[in-house]
């Protein structure tokens, strides 16, 4: 069963982070990854995945380059900043909280027979 976007678009931010902290990446490795470790459940639209890195990047938390040519072409890395990793952070402990709520507000103990 696939992940409807809707869910996952308010934290999408701090999954590009996570996977930009672990290391430099290129566009479709981060898109890749996502893909691989969420199982094939989640994919992100080129689109989506472009619009949140010229954000994150206008926001001061990751930054691009040009890396070596690959295969003909020269791949755009981005690379985490001081300020993102400090803002990834702050937003996996939010990530924490709200999904001991949900859990919490979500318990089958609590439902009505």
């Amino acid at each position: 069963m696939a992940i409807s976007s809707d869910l996952i678009r308010g934290h999408l931010e701090v999954v590009i982070l996570k996977m930009i902290i672990e290391k430099d990446r290129y566009a479709y490795e981060i898109s890749n990854e996502i893909t691989v470790r969420s199982k094939e459940k989640f994919t992100i639209k080129e689109a989506t995945l472009y619009a949140m890195v010229q954000r994150l990047d206008r926001k001061g938390l990751i930054e691009s380059y040009i890396g070596s040519k690959s295969k003909g072409s020269q791949r755009r890395y981005y690379t985490i900043t001081p300020l993102g990793k400090a803002y990834y952070k702050e937003r996996r402990k939010e990530w924490q909280e709200l999904k001991h709520v949900m859990s919490t507000l979500l318990e089958e103990d609590h439902e009505k027979a």
